[in-house]
């Protein structure tokens, strides 16, 4: 039987590097594109044993090189997407529609098997975001350009590596007090990264093209329950406070012009809508492969590294309960 070529763009993340071991592990030949071989490739590469996994020098854009590597793929995954928009053409535009977009018309021109893209959830209606506004218009265009295409829309995903619940632990075990977006009612269902990588094989293996596809976690957690969880899982107390729209939009300005923003305005209007499951389209379980993994029981396992005395000290804490 032939090996099946995966050609993976954002591999070096939270998602791509789980994914990269599910992969090979099964088999498959890996070529993961990153743009800067020298910072990313000593992660990348030992996310799988020798002979099953290429890492190639490329920037998203460099069409003329990104057609030979098209020549020797069966499937292209698409994992790259970005929070807040950046210099040197890192616009949501270039990023999440313009890319996007050449791959699925890369995937249709070479006749690939599959295209799988990650998309996210909740963009149908948060039409005043720029993030959302150019995550449909991509997938869109994916769905016009590439009829064996994939679109998976996560909730919230986490997992050690991820950029939330990391950085809102260190917040938490830093300030007094923490302020919540529209009450903190904002929905979610949080979807750990391992789960998301088994639904992206499950999909492969079953060689399963629902153009859309959400992918959520087993339960439904507010903001302001997220919030709660992480401080009993730290051992922390805290003031919640509610933030009236007109002073958060000022701190979303102001937090905005920081290199790594800890939130922008237009994140600020994406948390306007809840982001669970529409009814529009197939989840995960639909399809066969329910989410399994709770928030809690997950963040537990690395939260002792917020917490005071770290892991020897975490179990006290975890019977504390929070203030509101």
């Amino acid at each position: 039987m032939k090996q099946k070529n995966c050609l993976i763009f954002g591999g070096s993340g939270q998602i791509g590097r789980n994914l990269i071991r599910k992969l090979t592990k099964n088999n498959f030949q890996v070529t993961v594109v990153t743009r800067n071989i020298h910072q990313k490739s000593y992660i990348i590469k030992t996310q799988a044993n020798a002979g099953y996994i290429d890492i190639v020098e490329s920037s998203i854009f460099e069409e003329k090189k990104l057609r030979k590597l098209f020549e020797n793929a069966d499937i292209c995954i698409n994992l790259v997407g970005i929070l807040y928009e950046q210099r040197k053409g890192n616009t949501f535009k270039n990023i999440h529609t313009v890319f996007p977009t050449l791959l699925a018309k890369l995937s249709n021109e070479y006749r690939l098997k599959h295209f799988i893209h990650l998309s996210a959830l909740g963009i149908n209606q948060a039409n005043d975001s720029e993030y959302a506004k150019s995550k449909l218009e991509g997938d869109l265009n994916i769905l016009k350009n590439f009829s064996q295409a994939t679109i998976l829309r996560p909730s919230l995903v986490y997992s050690v590596d991820d950029n939330f619940t990391t950085k809102f632990m260190s917040l938490l075990s830093i300030l007094p007090i923490f302020p919540l977006y529209y009450s903190g009612k904002t929905k979610f269902m949080p979807i750990h990264c391992s789960d998301l990588t088994n639904i992206i094989l499950y999909i492969i293996s079953k060689k399963i093209t629902s153009n859309i596809i959400e992918c959520v976690g087993p339960e439904i957690l507010s903001f302001k329950e997220i919030i709660k969880k992480l401080l009993e899982l730290i051992g922390k107390k805290r003031i919640l406070i509610n933030l009236p729209f007109q002073l958060a939009n000022m701190t979303a300005i102001i937090f905005g012009l920081l290199p790594k923003p800890l939130i922008t305005t237009d994140q600020l209007k994406l948390l306007k809508y809840d982001n669970i499951e529409t009814g529009k389209y197939k989840t995960n379980a639909m399809i066969g492969v329910p989410s399994k993994k709770l928030f809690f029981d997950e963040v537990k396992k690395y939260s002792y590294m917020w917490a005071e005395g770290g892991q020897f000290s975490t179990e006290k804490y975890h019977l504390k309960k929070n203030v509101d």
